[in-house]
């Protein structure tokens, strides 16, 4: 699926920072191509897309909200080539095309996802003073978040879990960086505390609609269109939502978490135009019709 007009604009604008922001790294050259080899693979870019989005709301426009957005597109980057290592989930495809360790080996695959996370948190202090958005990312993608999760995930392989576990697992392992995009975007356009709560339950329902339909992708998706394994969950005894609710179910949770975000975003009036438009994407990306 692409996006509406709209978000591709945030697309657009992120694909270009990240060019420029990269091209003023530095190391060694074979480092240098693995962090780019990820980095520039292609994606939808939520995270950032969602950052933009959300500062859009505010009429602050002080800080440049675009290299946190990119450091967040960093950390997710470094995530990805973690979870595709031979100890994590063992994939040897990544938007089309071989993983980061079938690539350059698994070496510079676990030092090239070390670099691109390190310099997120780099970027951001160098662009933002006060430190709020910093400790807000690193909260999110730390023990208490994504890593957290990520090891909670690997812990609880092969067990029976209820709904309830599952959510927690993935309001920590993919939630928690997906609602600190929102965030930092409220935080840097200069919300207030009721609306910086607002799209804090917003970015928390984003996140976990997000990992549903990722879940049910992994079942009804093809490799070629999704440019990753699929029904690896299910080989690796996953618990997930598909095999929890089954495909329909969790397509209807999808709809439930979807519609439950754009309500929240009515007191923002057409503004939120493009935080509705993501809760939309992710809803019609396991519509019936999406193959």
């Amino acid at each position: 699926m692409k996006y509406p007009p709209e978000l591709e604009e945030y697309r657009e604008r992120v694909e270009q920072a990240l060019h420029e922001l990269f091209a003023q790294s530095d190391g060694p050259d074979q480092l240098m191509e693995a962090m780019a080899y990820s980095l520039f693979a292609g994606g939808k870019r939520l995270r950032p897309v969602l950052l933009l989005a959300a500062r859009d709301l505010f009429p602050n426009r002080s800080p440049d909200p675009l290299p946190a957005a990119c450091a967040l597109e960093y950390i997710h980057t470094y995530s990805l080539i973690h979870d595709d290592l031979p100890a994590m989930d063992n994939d040897d495809l990544r938007r089309g095309r071989p993983t980061s360790h079938k690539r350059f080996g698994e070496a510079m695959a676990i030092l090239a996802g070390d670099a691109l996370l390190t310099e997120a948190f780099g970027l951001m202090a160098r662009s933002y003073g006060d430190g709020r958005a910093v400790a807000e990312v690193a909260l999110a993608a730390g023990s208490a978040g994504m890593v957290g999760g990520q090891v909670l995930d690997v812990l609880d392989t092969g067990k029976q879990l209820q709904q309830a576990e599952l959510e927690r697992i993935h309001n920590m392992k993919t939630g928690a960086l997906l609602k600190a995009a929102v965030r930092c975007g409220a935080i840097l356009g200069g919300a207030d505390e009721d609306d910086l709560e607002t799209l804090t339950r917003y970015g928390r329902l984003i996140g976990l609609a997000f990992q549903v339909a990722d879940d049910v992708l992994d079942v009804i998706g093809d490799r070629g269109s999704l440019g990753k394994s699929v029904g690896k969950d299910t080989r690796q005894g996953k618990n997930t939502y598909a095999a929890m609710l089954g495909v329909d179910g969790a397509r209807s949770y999808v709809e439930d978490l979807t519609f439950e975000a754009s309500q929240l975003l009515d007191r923002f009036g057409p503004r939120a135009t493009p935080l509705r438009l993501l809760a939309h994407f992710i809803r019609d990306s396991i519509g019936p019709d999406r193959l």
